[in-house]
């Protein structure tokens, strides 16, 4: 049995397609506070792609690790979800350069695994047990991302798969 986050979540995830006009990427650079002035070293940074453009008369927006391989006039699907006035783009194929993309859920996955072990290891603590207000903070803490990554992660390979 598989598990789908819009059974499980109730969400809209959808495909739409179209030709892509209007496109704007931009770099979203965030930077550690505590780089040294001279070292330009990758791991002090922390960069977001976002591409926006119109599918036909649809305004598309989409964040991603690594820029999107898209051009003014591609054959572009996307799937996503609306958010607000725009649609948030999961994954994407463009038809016209025969590619995908999309975030790795997968690491999400693993991620939200850690953050799950994390928690039962709390759960075991003699602190939590002990009554202590900040062990089951960081208990409902841990658990709350745990959850989110995984959500996040089944939204992913689902808009994947509808592809």
């Amino acid at each position: 049995m598989t598990i789908q986050p819009s059974t499980l979540f109730n969400s809209k995830v959808s495909v739409l397609s179209g030709t892509v006009s209007k496109l704007n990427h931009e770099l979203l650079e965030y930077v550690n506070p505590e780089k040294p002035m001279n070292d330009d070293s990758a791991i002090y940074f922390q960069r977001f792609y976002i591409a926006q453009f119109n599918l036909d008369d649809r305004a598309i927006v989409a964040q991603f690790s690594s820029p999107m391989t898209i051009h003014q006039g591609d054959v572009l699907a996307v799937s996503g979800y609306p958010k607000g006035n725009v649609f948030q783009v999961l994954a994407y194929a463009n038809q016209t350069q025969d590619v995908r993309g999309a975030e790795n859920w997968l690491i999400l996955a693993l991620g939200a695994l850690f953050f799950l072990a994390v928690a039962i290891g709390l759960l075991n603590s003699a602190l939590v047990s002990e009554g202590s207000l900040v062990p089951k903070l960081f208990l409902m803490g841990f658990v709350g991302v745990g959850l989110y990554m995984v959500y996040r992660a089944l939204l992913i390979r689902e808009a994947i798969a509808l592809l």
